[in-house]
């Protein structure tokens, strides 16, 4: 088959497209024929060894396609089956094993690029405003790149909890995708300071709650947007790692809570999983829930993506297909 390796770490360049064997079902594994692989920033962070994997690796923790084969002890899933997951990696390939524990049935009436594109983004976002800080009615949260892939499904969830958003985005079209899904208000953090916007926007209180997936870009200043004992939520790296900090520089902020959060632990049991994934599908179904698809790239191409990526220009979701 056709796959993505990783041999060494570092730049886009060490994505290396070859063949390479078809993996093998262990008792309770799923081979899957992979048809869209999503493209997210665990992947360059995997690649440029930010997070430390043994090498060489294949690299892709987002998948949808259609289910080749079963292990023996397998029971949920049969060949044919339409299929999609995140956190296991390996899906920059034309097949890769999954668990079965891990797989979800992709309902008729989503594509498995749409699939593809809700798995890891749409269920971080969905961890994000339902179980490390859930949103109510009366909540004002700050959402940070609301504009790009996970940024979209956090505008979209925290206005179905009844929360106030405010959104951070870097371009005039961006501002309007933000708000074209719900934000209540939205800086534009090239021309203004969004500590100094968001304290006006809430009469000086601050918010409760600030989702970060920039990193050390938008560290300082998110922390001074919080209220007194307000919540960040530091969930990536898209700028750069937040350097280390002294716990000490809470307390003298309001007594913050920090937490720096990671989708494996809030799908920690099938049930979680399902949990998450029924609502997302379920909201996508019934129009509730738009997932845009920025930008599509044959599986050969995965350089590009990342570049793109990494361009921190994203629109939406960036996908990988091997049709």
């Amino acid at each position: 088959m056709k796959a993505i390796r990783i041999s060494q770490t570092g730049g886009p360049e060490q994505l290396v497209y070859g063949e390479v064997a078809t993996p093998s079902c262990g008792p309770t594994d799923v081979l899957v024929r992979i048809e869209a692989s999503g493209v997210n920033f665990i992947d360059v962070y995997q690649r440029t060894g930010l997070y430390k994997i043994d090498l060489p690796f294949t690299p892709g923790m987002e998948g949808a396609g259609v289910v080749e084969r079963v292990g023996s002890e397998v029971i949920g899933f049969k060949p044919g089956d339409r299929v999609a997951y995140a956190m296991t990696r390996g899906s920059y390939a034309e097949y890769a094993v999954v668990p079965e524990n891990n797989l979800v049935a992709v309902p008729e009436g989503i594509t498995m690029e749409q699939a593809a594109a809700t798995m890891l983004q749409g269920m971080t976002a969905h961890y994000l405003t339902r179980s490390t800080y859930p949103l109510t009615s009366g909540d004002t949260a700050l959402v940070h790149a609301a504009a790009g892939g996970t940024g979209q499904f956090l505008v979209q969830l925290a206005k179905s909890a009844g929360a106030r958003v405010i959104a951070t985005v870097g371009t005039k079209h961006k501002a309007e995708i933000a708000r074209a899904l719900g934000a209540d208000d939205v800086i534009l953090y090239t021309g203004q300071d969004f500590t100094a916007e968001t304290r006006r926007l809430t009469n000086g209180r601050g918010v409760d709650v600030v989702y970060d997936s920039v990193g050390a870009p938008t560290w300082e200043q998110s922390l001074n947007s919080l209220r007194p004992r307000g919540m960040m939520v530091s969930f990536g790296n898209s700028g750069g790692a937040v350097p280390p900090f002294a716990p000490i520089t809470l307390a003298g902020k309001g007594s913050l809570y920090l937490t720096r959060p990671n989708l494996a632990h809030y799908m920690a049991n099938r049930e979680e999983l399902m949990w998450r994934a029924d609502e997302l599908f379920t909201a996508m179904m019934a129009g509730k829930l738009h997932v845009a698809i920025d930008k599509k790239y044959p599986l050969k191409d995965a350089a590009e993506a990342h570049r793109y990526l990494e361009g921190r220009n994203t629109l939406g979701k960036v996908l990988l297909t091997t049709r």
